[in-house]
C-alpha cells in the first residue's frame, strides 16, 4: 500500500457525507446512507455490502494500511526482554525470579555504583531503595553474586559492565 491509498482514506473521512455514513455502519445504523457516500466508502475499502444488500462498514482496512506502513518490530536480546518484563518504572516488580534473570537484572543495577569509589551502607541502601523496597535482599544479592563487595559496612563495586 502506498501514501496514496491513505491519503485517499482520509480524505473519505475528512468529508462529511463519508465520515457520517461511516459512523452510522460502524453504529450499526442502517438508515440514512447517501448511496454516493457508499460507493466512495466502497471504492476506499471502508464499506462492503454482503450477498443480501446489506451494507458493513469495513474498519479491518485501518489495520491494514498501519501494518502496510510500520516498521518491523526490532528484535530484542534476552537482556533488554528481561529488563522490559521486570523494570516497569525503573522499578523491580520481584525479586524472585530465576538466577540467570536475576543476574541481568543485578547487573543493571550494579551500574549505579561507581567503580573505584566507596560507599557507606546507608548510601548504598538509598541507592536500591529506587530499584525495590526490599532494599536489603538487593544489597545481598549484589554481594553474593560478586557485584558489589563489603567490608565493615562500607562497599564497592567489584563486577558488572562498565560504561566506556
Amino acid at each position: 500500500m502506498n501514501d496514496e491509498e491513505i491519503r485517499r482514506v482520509l480524505g473519505l473521512l475528512y468529508q462529511d457525507d463519508t465520515l457520517r455514513t461511516f459512523a452510522s455502519l460502524v453504529l450499526g445504523h442502517p438508515d440514512g446512507h447517501s448511496p454516493e457516500a457508499l460507493r466512495k466508502l466502497a471504492a476506499g475499502g471502508l464499506a462492503a455490502c454482503d450477498e443480501s444488500g446489506k451494507w458493513h462498514a469495513t474498519p479491518e482496512r485501518f489495520r491494514d494500511l498501519l501494518r502496510s506502513r510500520a516498521e518491523p518490530a526490532a528484535q530484542l536480546s534476552q537482556e533488554e526482554r528481561v529488563l522490559r518484563t521486570f523494570l516497569v518504572d525503573g522499578r523491580l516488580t520481584t525479586l524472585t525470579m530465576s538466577r540467570d534473570k536475576r543476574l541481568i537484572l543485578l547487573r543493571y543495577v550494579s551500574r549505579v555504583f561507581e567503580p573505584g569509589v566507596r560507599y557507606p551502607e546507608k548510601d548504598v541502601d538509598v541507592a536500591l531503595r529506587a530499584f525495590h523496597d526490599d532494599h536489603a535482599a538487593l544489597r545481598r544479592y549484589l554481594v553474593d553474586e560478586g557485584l558489589l563487595s563489603r567490608e565493615g559496612n562500607v562497599y564497592w563495586r567489584s563486577g558488572g559492565p562498565v560504561e566506556i
